[in-house]
Protein backbone atom coordinates (compact mmCIF):
# COMPACT_ATOMS: atom_id res chain seq x y z
CA UNK A 1 0.00 0.00 0.00
CA UNK A 2 2.85 2.19 -0.16
CA UNK A 3 2.38 5.22 -2.32
CA UNK A 4 2.73 5.03 -6.31
CA UNK A 5 4.74 8.73 -5.33
CA UNK A 6 6.68 6.97 -3.46
CA UNK A 7 7.90 4.13 -5.69
CA UNK A 8 8.37 6.73 -8.73
CA UNK A 9 10.50 8.58 -6.17
CA UNK A 10 13.06 6.06 -5.11
CA UNK A 11 12.91 3.29 -7.35
CA UNK A 12 15.90 1.81 -8.35
CA UNK A 13 17.14 -1.37 -10.04
CA UNK A 14 18.78 -3.38 -7.46
CA UNK A 15 20.23 -7.23 -7.77
CA UNK A 16 18.53 -10.10 -6.40
CA UNK A 17 19.37 -10.89 -2.88
CA UNK A 18 17.93 -13.62 -0.71
CA UNK A 19 15.39 -12.49 1.77
CA UNK A 20 16.07 -11.03 5.44
CA UNK A 21 16.04 -14.04 8.05
CA UNK A 22 13.56 -13.66 10.37
CA UNK A 23 13.52 -14.10 14.26
CA UNK A 24 9.86 -14.75 16.31
CA UNK A 25 10.16 -12.58 19.41
CA UNK A 26 7.52 -14.19 22.27
CA UNK A 27 5.27 -11.50 22.73
CA UNK A 28 1.42 -11.89 23.51
CA UNK A 29 -0.74 -10.05 20.99
CA UNK A 30 -4.14 -8.57 22.26
CA UNK A 31 -7.09 -6.99 20.24
CA UNK A 32 -7.11 -3.01 20.91
CA UNK A 33 -9.77 -1.58 23.41
CA UNK A 34 -12.28 1.14 22.43
CA UNK A 35 -13.26 1.42 18.68
CA UNK A 36 -13.59 4.05 16.16
CA UNK A 37 -15.90 6.80 16.85
CA UNK A 38 -19.28 8.21 14.55
CA UNK A 39 -17.38 11.23 13.31
CA UNK A 40 -17.71 10.79 9.20
CA UNK A 41 -14.22 11.09 7.13
CA UNK A 42 -14.73 12.34 3.58
CA UNK A 43 -11.88 9.91 2.15
CA UNK A 44 -10.54 11.07 -1.02
CA UNK A 45 -7.82 8.46 -2.20
CA UNK A 46 -8.93 7.39 -5.38
CA UNK A 47 -7.71 7.57 -8.01
CA UNK A 48 -4.38 8.29 -6.30
CA UNK A 49 -2.53 8.87 -9.39
CA UNK A 50 -4.80 11.71 -11.59
CA UNK A 51 -4.05 11.91 -15.27
CA UNK A 52 -8.05 12.97 -16.67
CA UNK A 53 -10.39 16.14 -15.06
CA UNK A 54 -13.07 15.22 -13.37
CA UNK A 55 -15.08 14.08 -9.69
CA UNK A 56 -12.47 12.47 -7.73
CA UNK A 57 -15.33 12.04 -5.04
CA UNK A 58 -18.66 13.62 -4.61
CA UNK A 59 -21.15 12.88 -1.56
CA UNK A 60 -24.08 15.72 -3.58
CA UNK A 61 -27.09 14.50 -4.32
CA UNK A 62 -27.39 13.33 -8.10
CA UNK A 63 -30.46 15.35 -9.42
CA UNK A 64 -29.52 17.55 -12.07
CA UNK A 65 -26.19 16.01 -12.60
CA UNK A 66 -24.90 14.97 -15.95
CA UNK A 67 -23.17 11.80 -14.27
CA UNK A 68 -25.61 10.05 -11.58
CA UNK A 69 -23.54 7.86 -10.55
CA UNK A 70 -20.91 10.07 -9.82
CA UNK A 71 -22.52 11.47 -6.90
CA UNK A 72 -23.09 9.20 -3.30
CA UNK A 73 -25.70 11.92 -1.43
CA UNK A 74 -24.23 11.86 1.73
CA UNK A 75 -24.93 15.17 3.81
CA UNK A 76 -22.81 16.29 6.74
CA UNK A 77 -23.69 18.01 9.71
CA UNK A 78 -21.68 18.74 12.38
CA UNK A 79 -18.08 17.14 13.01
CA UNK A 80 -17.08 15.77 9.79
CA UNK A 81 -13.07 15.74 8.54
CA UNK A 82 -12.41 16.10 4.79
CA UNK A 83 -8.80 13.95 3.67
CA UNK A 84 -7.40 14.02 0.00
CA UNK A 85 -4.42 12.28 -1.20
CA UNK A 86 -3.46 12.39 -4.60
CA UNK A 87 -0.58 12.37 -7.56
CA UNK A 88 0.01 14.74 -10.54
CA UNK A 89 1.65 13.37 -13.29
CA UNK A 90 2.72 14.97 -16.76
CA UNK A 91 1.55 12.75 -19.37
CA UNK A 92 2.87 13.41 -22.16
CA UNK A 93 5.88 14.13 -20.57
CA UNK A 94 5.47 17.15 -22.06
CA UNK A 95 2.00 18.34 -20.91
CA UNK A 96 3.27 20.52 -17.86
CA UNK A 97 0.12 22.26 -16.68
CA UNK A 98 -0.47 22.00 -13.29
CA UNK A 99 -3.76 20.03 -12.25
CA UNK A 100 -5.88 21.78 -9.32
CA UNK A 101 -7.33 19.70 -6.38
CA UNK A 102 -10.46 21.47 -5.46
CA UNK A 103 -12.52 20.86 -2.37
CA UNK A 104 -16.17 22.14 -3.00
CA UNK A 105 -18.71 22.43 0.28
CA UNK A 106 -22.28 23.60 -0.73
CA UNK A 107 -25.09 24.64 1.51
CA UNK A 108 -28.42 23.04 0.06
CA UNK A 109 -30.50 25.18 2.76
CA UNK A 110 -32.85 28.28 3.44
CA UNK A 111 -30.06 29.37 6.06
CA UNK A 112 -26.75 30.51 5.82
CA UNK A 113 -24.23 27.76 6.88
CA UNK A 114 -21.27 28.79 8.95
CA UNK A 115 -18.51 25.65 8.61
CA UNK A 116 -15.82 26.27 11.39
CA UNK A 117 -11.95 25.12 10.38
CA UNK A 118 -10.91 23.30 13.36
CA UNK A 119 -7.65 22.40 11.82
CA UNK A 120 -6.27 21.78 8.32
CA UNK A 121 -3.07 21.03 6.45
CA UNK A 122 -2.25 20.74 3.01
CA UNK A 123 1.14 20.55 1.71
CA UNK A 124 2.90 18.96 -1.33
CA UNK A 125 5.69 16.30 -1.99
CA UNK A 126 7.62 18.94 -3.89
CA UNK A 127 9.03 21.30 -2.69
CA UNK A 128 6.81 21.27 0.59
CA UNK A 129 7.67 18.06 1.64
CA UNK A 130 10.24 15.17 -0.06
CA UNK A 131 10.83 11.96 0.55
CA UNK A 132 13.97 11.69 2.50
CA UNK A 133 16.14 9.19 3.87
CA UNK A 134 15.57 10.31 8.10
CA UNK A 135 16.72 7.85 10.57
CA UNK A 136 14.49 5.48 11.94
CA UNK A 137 14.16 7.25 15.30
CA UNK A 138 14.59 11.43 16.09
CA UNK A 139 13.06 13.48 18.40
CA UNK A 140 10.82 15.91 16.53
CA UNK A 141 9.39 18.32 19.62
CA UNK A 142 9.94 21.13 16.83
CA UNK A 143 7.88 19.61 14.27
CA UNK A 144 10.55 19.72 11.57
CA UNK A 145 10.78 16.11 10.47
CA UNK A 146 9.19 15.03 7.93
CA UNK A 147 9.41 12.78 5.06
CA UNK A 148 6.24 12.89 2.30
CA UNK A 149 3.38 15.24 2.45
CA UNK A 150 1.08 12.56 3.98
CA UNK A 151 3.44 13.10 6.88
CA UNK A 152 3.53 16.49 7.36
CA UNK A 153 0.23 16.67 7.26
CA UNK A 154 -0.18 14.50 10.07
CA UNK A 155 2.63 16.25 11.60
CA UNK A 156 0.70 19.22 11.80
CA UNK A 157 -2.89 17.67 13.02
CA UNK A 158 -1.33 16.09 15.63
CA UNK A 159 -0.31 19.81 17.05
CA UNK A 160 -4.13 21.06 16.56
CA UNK A 161 -2.51 23.65 13.90
CA UNK A 162 -4.31 25.07 11.13
CA UNK A 163 -2.38 26.22 8.13
CA UNK A 164 -2.80 29.90 6.97
CA UNK A 165 -4.20 28.99 3.61
CA UNK A 166 -7.25 27.90 5.54
CA UNK A 167 -9.59 30.77 7.28
CA UNK A 168 -11.26 30.06 10.42
CA UNK A 169 -14.74 29.99 9.68
CA UNK A 170 -16.25 29.49 6.10
CA UNK A 171 -20.19 30.97 5.62
CA UNK A 172 -22.17 29.68 3.03
CA UNK A 173 -25.18 31.34 2.09
CA UNK A 174 -28.21 29.69 1.07
CA UNK A 175 -28.26 27.44 -2.07
CA UNK A 176 -24.35 28.26 -2.83
CA UNK A 177 -20.93 26.86 -2.40
CA UNK A 178 -17.77 28.19 -1.45
CA UNK A 179 -14.32 26.64 -1.79
CA UNK A 180 -12.81 25.23 0.94
CA UNK A 181 -9.52 24.33 -1.58
CA UNK A 182 -7.94 25.38 -4.47
CA UNK A 183 -4.28 24.33 -4.82
CA UNK A 184 -2.57 23.14 -7.77
CA UNK A 185 -0.17 19.92 -7.97
CA UNK A 186 2.96 21.56 -10.15
CA UNK A 187 4.65 19.11 -12.18
CA UNK A 188 6.74 21.37 -14.33
CA UNK A 189 10.72 21.79 -13.56
CA UNK A 190 10.30 18.30 -11.76
CA UNK A 191 12.60 14.89 -12.85
CA UNK A 192 10.37 13.20 -13.34
CA UNK A 193 7.40 15.15 -13.82
CA UNK A 194 5.29 14.00 -10.58
CA UNK A 195 3.80 15.42 -7.74
CA UNK A 196 1.43 14.66 -5.15
CA UNK A 197 -0.71 17.01 -2.48
CA UNK A 198 -1.65 15.68 0.79
CA UNK A 199 -5.02 17.13 2.72
CA UNK A 200 -6.72 16.91 6.06
CA UNK A 201 -8.79 19.53 7.70
CA UNK A 202 -10.96 18.73 10.63
CA UNK A 203 -14.49 20.56 10.64
CA UNK A 204 -17.61 21.44 12.22
CA UNK A 205 -20.89 22.81 10.43
CA UNK A 206 -23.90 24.32 12.24
CA UNK A 207 -25.83 23.02 9.20
CA UNK A 208 -25.84 20.47 6.31
CA UNK A 209 -23.61 20.69 3.33
CA UNK A 210 -21.86 18.62 0.66
CA UNK A 211 -18.47 18.06 0.31
CA UNK A 212 -17.07 17.46 -3.18
CA UNK A 213 -13.39 16.91 -4.38
CA UNK A 214 -12.44 17.65 -8.23
CA UNK A 215 -9.21 17.47 -10.52
CA UNK A 216 -8.98 20.31 -12.89
CA UNK A 217 -5.99 21.56 -14.89
CA UNK A 218 -4.77 24.89 -14.99
CA UNK A 219 -6.34 27.20 -16.89
CA UNK A 220 -4.64 29.80 -18.60
CA UNK A 221 -4.58 33.33 -19.03
CA UNK A 222 -3.86 35.43 -22.57
CA UNK A 223 -0.40 35.86 -21.94
CA UNK A 224 0.36 31.72 -21.46
CA UNK A 225 0.96 32.01 -17.47
CA UNK A 226 -1.76 29.39 -15.60
CA UNK A 227 -4.19 30.56 -13.19
CA UNK A 228 -6.68 28.14 -10.95
CA UNK A 229 -9.92 27.36 -11.65
CA UNK A 230 -12.46 29.77 -10.26
CA UNK A 231 -15.53 28.32 -8.35
CA UNK A 232 -17.89 28.75 -11.27
CA UNK A 233 -15.79 26.54 -13.22
CA UNK A 234 -15.03 24.05 -10.03
CA UNK A 235 -19.41 24.00 -10.33
CA UNK A 236 -19.68 23.76 -14.00
CA UNK A 237 -17.05 20.12 -13.81
CA UNK A 238 -19.21 18.93 -10.54
CA UNK A 239 -22.06 19.01 -12.34
CA UNK A 240 -21.47 18.00 -15.62
CA UNK A 241 -17.63 15.89 -15.54
CA UNK A 242 -17.32 11.84 -14.62
CA UNK A 243 -15.55 10.39 -12.04
CA UNK A 244 -11.53 10.70 -13.02
CA UNK A 245 -8.97 8.74 -13.89
CA UNK A 246 -7.32 6.13 -14.68
CA UNK A 247 -9.02 4.55 -12.25
CA UNK A 248 -7.28 2.43 -9.89
CA UNK A 249 -7.60 -1.52 -9.27
CA UNK A 250 -10.61 -2.88 -8.29
CA UNK A 251 -11.06 -4.37 -4.72
CA UNK A 252 -11.05 -8.04 -3.85
CA UNK A 253 -14.28 -8.64 -1.98
CA UNK A 254 -13.75 -8.65 1.56
CA UNK A 255 -15.33 -12.12 2.18
CA UNK A 256 -12.83 -14.03 -0.02
CA UNK A 257 -9.59 -15.46 1.35
CA UNK A 258 -7.54 -15.79 -1.91
CA UNK A 259 -4.33 -14.45 -2.54
CA UNK A 260 -2.89 -11.44 -3.78
CA UNK A 261 -5.42 -9.70 -1.95
CA UNK A 262 -6.08 -6.27 -3.65
CA UNK A 263 -7.20 -3.86 -1.00
CA UNK A 264 -8.14 -1.08 -3.23
CA UNK A 265 -7.56 2.66 -2.62
CA UNK A 266 -10.44 4.82 -0.76
CA UNK A 267 -13.08 7.17 -2.07
CA UNK A 268 -16.37 7.87 -0.17
CA UNK A 269 -17.33 8.58 3.29
CA UNK A 270 -15.75 6.45 5.81
CA UNK A 271 -16.91 6.23 9.48
CA UNK A 272 -14.44 7.44 11.96
CA UNK A 273 -11.79 9.94 13.03
CA UNK A 274 -10.76 8.90 16.19
CA UNK A 275 -9.62 5.52 18.24
CA UNK A 276 -9.35 6.36 21.52
CA UNK A 277 -8.53 3.71 23.56
CA UNK A 278 -7.87 3.25 27.64
CA UNK A 279 -6.11 0.34 28.16
CA UNK A 280 -6.23 -1.85 31.01
CA UNK A 281 -6.44 -5.50 32.00
CA UNK A 282 -9.95 -5.91 31.94
CA UNK A 283 -12.85 -4.31 31.61
CA UNK A 284 -13.66 -3.12 35.01
CA UNK A 285 -9.93 -2.93 35.79
CA UNK A 286 -8.15 0.61 36.31
CA UNK A 287 -4.46 -0.28 35.89
CA UNK A 288 -2.54 -2.21 32.97
CA UNK A 289 -0.21 -4.67 34.81
CA UNK A 290 3.26 -4.44 33.30
CA UNK A 291 4.36 -7.74 31.84
CA UNK A 292 6.90 -10.52 33.73
CA UNK A 293 10.38 -9.52 33.67
CA UNK A 294 11.64 -10.82 30.01
CA UNK A 295 7.91 -10.59 28.67
CA UNK A 296 6.06 -8.51 26.75
CA UNK A 297 2.74 -8.20 25.71
CA UNK A 298 1.22 -6.42 22.22
CA UNK A 299 -2.24 -4.42 21.03
CA UNK A 300 -2.66 -4.58 17.23
CA UNK A 301 -2.73 -1.05 15.61
CA UNK A 302 -4.68 -0.71 12.04
CA UNK A 303 -5.44 -4.16 11.71
CA UNK A 304 -7.07 -4.73 8.59
CA UNK A 305 -8.67 -8.20 6.71
CA UNK A 306 -5.44 -10.61 6.19
CA UNK A 307 -3.54 -8.74 8.47
CA UNK A 308 -4.90 -9.12 12.40
CA UNK A 309 -1.83 -10.53 13.54
CA UNK A 310 -3.96 -13.45 15.46
CA UNK A 311 -6.37 -11.10 16.84
CA UNK A 312 -9.58 -11.43 14.68
CA UNK A 313 -10.11 -7.50 15.04
CA UNK A 314 -10.06 -5.15 11.85
CA UNK A 315 -10.39 -1.84 12.58
CA UNK A 316 -10.41 -0.61 9.12
CA UNK A 317 -12.84 2.01 9.19
CA UNK A 318 -16.57 0.96 7.75
CA UNK A 319 -17.65 2.83 4.10
CA UNK A 320 -20.57 5.07 4.85
CA UNK A 321 -20.74 5.24 1.11
CA UNK A 322 -18.18 4.53 -1.97
CA UNK A 323 -17.67 4.22 -5.41
CA UNK A 324 -18.08 0.57 -6.08
CA UNK A 325 -14.93 0.09 -7.94
CA UNK A 326 -13.19 1.32 -4.65
CA UNK A 327 -11.84 0.02 -1.28
CA UNK A 328 -14.87 -1.65 0.61
CA UNK A 329 -13.68 -0.14 3.86
CA UNK A 330 -10.70 2.36 4.51
CA UNK A 331 -7.85 -0.01 4.69
CA UNK A 332 -4.73 1.39 6.85
CA UNK A 333 -7.16 4.35 8.32
CA UNK A 334 -5.31 6.82 6.55
CA UNK A 335 -5.69 10.19 8.73
CA UNK A 336 -7.30 8.67 12.00
CA UNK A 337 -6.11 9.65 15.18
CA UNK A 338 -5.18 6.97 17.60
CA UNK A 339 -5.18 8.31 21.12
CA UNK A 340 -3.88 5.44 23.53
CA UNK A 341 -3.86 5.90 27.57
CA UNK A 342 -2.10 3.01 29.49
CA UNK A 343 -2.02 3.48 33.25
CA UNK A 344 0.70 1.14 34.25
CA UNK A 345 0.64 -1.14 37.21
CA UNK A 346 4.12 -2.58 38.74
CA UNK A 347 2.44 -5.32 40.80
CA UNK A 348 5.92 -7.03 41.19
CA UNK A 349 8.00 -6.95 44.52
CA UNK A 350 10.78 -5.47 42.48
CA UNK A 351 11.48 -2.70 40.68
CA UNK A 352 11.64 -2.96 37.16
CA UNK A 353 11.91 -1.38 33.53
CA UNK A 354 9.22 -1.04 31.26
CA UNK A 355 9.63 -0.20 27.60
CA UNK A 356 6.96 0.94 25.28
CA UNK A 357 7.65 0.68 21.35
CA UNK A 358 5.59 1.04 18.19
CA UNK A 359 7.14 -1.86 16.30
CA UNK A 360 6.09 -3.09 12.76
CA UNK A 361 6.20 -6.91 12.20
CA UNK A 362 5.54 -9.12 9.18
CA UNK A 363 2.35 -9.07 8.22
CA UNK A 364 0.03 -11.71 9.01
CA UNK A 365 -3.81 -13.06 10.08
CA UNK A 366 -2.95 -16.20 12.70
CA UNK A 367 0.09 -16.61 13.95
CA UNK A 368 2.00 -19.39 13.55
CA UNK A 369 3.99 -19.18 16.03
CA UNK A 370 3.78 -18.10 19.62
CA UNK A 371 4.96 -14.89 18.77
CA UNK A 372 5.22 -11.74 16.02
CA UNK A 373 7.69 -12.23 13.44
CA UNK A 374 10.13 -9.59 12.49
CA UNK A 375 13.66 -9.22 10.53
CA UNK A 376 17.04 -9.46 11.83
CA UNK A 377 18.02 -7.13 9.19
CA UNK A 378 16.02 -4.37 7.62
CA UNK A 379 13.93 -4.73 4.81
CA UNK A 380 13.77 -1.99 2.16
CA UNK A 381 10.05 -1.40 2.28
CA UNK A 382 9.28 1.47 4.59
CA UNK A 383 6.04 0.69 6.38
CA UNK A 384 5.44 3.35 8.64
CA UNK A 385 6.71 6.81 8.60
CA UNK A 386 5.37 9.45 11.10
CA UNK A 387 5.30 11.37 14.03
CA UNK A 388 3.83 10.09 17.59
CA UNK A 389 3.32 11.72 20.61
CA UNK A 390 4.13 10.54 24.27
CA UNK A 391 3.53 11.73 27.20
CA UNK A 392 4.36 10.29 30.51
CA UNK A 393 5.70 10.96 34.32
CA UNK A 394 9.12 10.50 33.80
CA UNK A 395 11.73 8.85 36.93
CA UNK A 396 11.98 11.97 38.65
CA UNK A 397 8.33 13.01 38.72
CA UNK A 398 8.08 15.50 35.81
CA UNK A 399 5.34 15.22 32.98
CA UNK A 400 7.06 14.79 29.91
CA UNK A 401 5.80 15.35 26.53
CA UNK A 402 7.71 14.67 23.70
CA UNK A 403 7.80 13.92 19.39
CA UNK A 404 9.18 10.85 17.98
CA UNK A 405 9.26 10.94 14.48
CA UNK A 406 9.40 6.75 13.38
CA UNK A 407 10.63 5.26 10.18
CA UNK A 408 9.85 1.62 10.55
CA UNK A 409 10.63 -0.87 7.17
CA UNK A 410 8.83 -4.06 7.11
CA UNK A 411 9.42 -6.17 10.07
CA UNK A 412 11.48 -3.72 12.06
CA UNK A 413 11.22 -4.08 15.78
CA UNK A 414 11.59 -0.17 16.51
CA UNK A 415 12.94 1.71 19.51
CA UNK A 416 11.37 2.41 22.66
CA UNK A 417 8.97 5.83 22.79
CA UNK A 418 9.70 5.63 26.78
CA UNK A 419 11.89 3.33 28.90
CA UNK A 420 10.35 4.10 32.37
CA UNK A 421 12.52 2.57 35.67
CA UNK A 422 9.25 1.65 37.90
CA UNK A 423 9.09 1.08 41.46
CA UNK A 424 6.95 -1.27 43.33
CA UNK A 425 3.95 -0.32 43.03
CA UNK A 426 4.25 2.26 41.11
CA UNK A 427 1.59 3.91 38.29
CA UNK A 428 2.58 5.51 35.60
CA UNK A 429 -0.04 6.30 32.88
CA UNK A 430 1.57 6.95 29.75
CA UNK A 431 -0.04 8.47 26.70
CA UNK A 432 0.29 8.03 23.22
CA UNK A 433 -1.30 9.83 20.22
CA UNK A 434 -0.85 9.49 16.38
CA UNK A 435 -2.51 9.79 13.00
CA UNK A 436 -2.34 6.97 10.95
CA UNK A 437 -0.26 8.43 7.83
CA UNK A 438 -0.61 8.14 4.66
CA UNK A 439 2.04 6.03 2.48
CA UNK A 440 2.19 3.63 5.63
CA UNK A 441 1.24 -0.45 5.45
CA UNK A 442 -0.39 -1.84 8.32
CA UNK A 443 -0.67 -3.61 10.56
CA UNK A 444 1.52 -2.21 13.39
CA UNK A 445 1.70 -2.93 17.28
CA UNK A 446 1.78 -0.92 20.47
CA UNK A 447 4.40 -3.31 22.83
CA UNK A 448 4.78 -3.26 26.78
CA UNK A 449 8.08 -5.09 27.24
CA UNK A 450 9.80 -5.77 30.65
CA UNK A 451 13.32 -6.07 30.79
CA UNK A 452 14.54 -8.93 32.30
CA UNK A 453 17.52 -8.50 35.08
CA UNK A 454 20.45 -10.47 33.92
CA UNK A 455 21.74 -11.80 37.07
Amino acid sequence: MLSLLLSFLVAQSTPTTPPPEEVVQPQQVRALPGQLDSIPTFNSNSPELVLKEGILLSTFPSTGKKFPSAHLNYPFRGRFDVFAHHIARAEPADNLRSLYLGILLHNPTSQPVRVDVLQGASYLSQPDAPFIELPSFVENNLGNVFAGPGDRVMNDILRGQRQDIFPAQIVIPPGESRMLLNQPIPVRGLTPPLNGRSTLVRLRSDGTVYAASLAMFARTNADGSERSPTLEEWQNLLDNSDVSGPRDKTPTPLEETGKPRIYGRVAGVARGSYWRSFIVDSPKARNLTIPQPGQAFSYALSSLHGGTLGTGQIQSAPMLVRYPDTAYRAHGNYAIQYSLKLPLYNNTPSPQTVNVSLQTPIKEDRLTQPGLRFFTTPARQTFFRGTVRIRYRDDQGQQQTRFVHLVQKRGQPGEPLATLNMKTGDRRLVEVDFLYPPDASPPQVLTVSTISIQN
